[in-house]
């Protein structure tokens, strides 16, 4: 039995997808003593986004569905600041830093869309 996948026709799961593999291409260039540290962090925040956008889609309730996706707009908002700190500790180059930054904020507006039209 396939499960009905409504997640995968949103914009902002795509995107936020791509951003999850974003993350794990450039933090598995970290430095080692980063294994622990801000590595998991960043990787953990990226894929809260993409599976906190697919478990809200797939709620009936329109409470649920903005609490899940209010929670992925919270892991957007704490992956920046990783992204800031990567970049201040000269682990992500600016040009990458630019491209990640720019996705993540289309991901924020799009969230943002489409909690409004739960609203």
């Amino acid at each position: 039995m396939e499960l009905d996948k409504p997640h995968k026709k949103l914009e902002v799961w795509q995107r936020s997808l791509d951003l999850v593999e974003e993350v794990y291409r450039v933090t598995a260039k970290f430095p080692r003593e980063e294994k622990y540290g801000l590595v998991p962090q960043m990787r953990r925040a990226a894929i809260s986004v993409v599976s906190n956008i697919a478990e809200g889609a797939g709620r009936k309730n329109k409470k649920e569905k903005k609490q899940f996706f209010y929670i992925a707009r919270s892991s957007l908002t704490e992956l920046e600041t990783q992204i800031e700190v990567g970049l201040k500790l000269g682990y992500i180059k600016n040009e990458i830093g630019r491209k990640i930054f720019r996705e993540l904020n289309i991901c924020v507006k799009l969230l943002n869309g489409l909690i409004r039209s739960v609203k």
